[in-house]
């Protein structure tokens, strides 16, 4: 079974389904033990891990592997963060066929032009495609995918440009029109209101995405009263988990001029051990190693 087809399947049989951002093989094995449903290979998180802006710094190739080592450690379904495509429906066509290969379950395109900024920054310069261009990216990647599970995930950011709800809700069918799978809406307002609004306003038969950074009242609670909504992604919450951890443990190791106050407060090299499967290595090598 396709993983496209086991995300289409946890969705039908629980209605929402929770997908944890990840950056690396480590994040991913911790988001699949602490038993989310998929995992949002985030193009934000990996900027971030290489030090790097969210304006399309980082390439396809570099996206791809981390997607790829990705999913030879976890076994969740893998919705990949492809930004605008890479470039236009051509570089989509390419983007389509080896993230497919790759074995991921959904892909999200974005409405923006290339380079992107990424969405949550003050005053960032937000330009978006023609609704007609954005289409075509849309239908190269139904053409494209071999596997019509494969979901394709269009993303309009006409929120995030100040645009407002009717702009929204227009490209929106636009999209679904074009044979999108899914709308992801996204919104950079501090309250759940806007996006809401725009989840009851729409009439389109296609499910509902959020990614709910900016306004974390959106508790699920209130997403299933929505009645439309099917994938909710934490979008950069791992690698801000790491940065919260990081900078807390290497102040308090200086502040302490040592690591003996540090030490019972964090995980255990055996657990690392445990997450890098070192039993399993040890077993081996009692088999095979002469």
């Amino acid at each position: 079974m396709s993983q496209g087809k086991i995300l289409k399947d946890k969705i039908a049989k629980s209605g929402l389904v929770h997908i944890m951002a990840a950056h690396s093989p480590l994040s991913a094995i911790l988001a699949e033990e602490a038993g989310f449903d998929g995992l949002w290979a985030s193009g934000f998180e990996l900027s971030a891990l290489y030090g790097l802006a969210d304006v399309s710094l980082v390439s396809m190739t570099q996206h791809l592997d981390m997607v790829r080592a990705i999913g030879e450690r976890s076994s969740l379904p893998i919705v990949a963060d492809i930004d605008t495509g890479f470039g236009n429906a051509i570089n989509v066509i390419h983007a389509i066929e080896q993230y497919e290969r790759a074995g991921v379950a959904a892909v999200v395109i974005e409405d923006k032009t290339f380079p992107k900024v990424t969405s949550l920054v003050d005053d960032g310069r937000q330009e978006l495609l023609r609704t007609e261009e954005f289409q075509g990216k849309i239908r190269a990647a139904i053409a494209t995918r071999r596997d019509p599970d494969l979901l394709i995930i269009a993303r309009t950011e006409s929120l995030i440009a100040g645009l407002g709800e009717a702009e929204a809700l227009k490209r929106a069918a636009a999209y679904k029109a074009a044979g999108a799978d899914m709308i992801l809406v996204h919104s950079k307002q501090k309250t759940p209101d806007e996006v809401e609004t725009f989840v009851r306003a729409w009439s389109g038969n296609v499910p509902i995405v959020i990614v709910p950074t900016a306004y974390p009242e959106m508790n699920e609670e209130r997403i299933k009263a929505l009645g439309k909504i099917a994938i909710v992604i934490y979008g950069n919450h791992a690698i801000r988990a790491s940065v919260t951890a990081m900078q807390d443990v290497f102040a308090r190791i200086l502040k302490d001029r040592g690591i003996h106050n540090i030490n019972r407060d964090i995980v255990s090299v055996e657990e690392v051990f445990r997450l890098q499967k070192m039993d399993q290595v040890k077993a081996d090598e009692k088999r095979f190693l002469a």
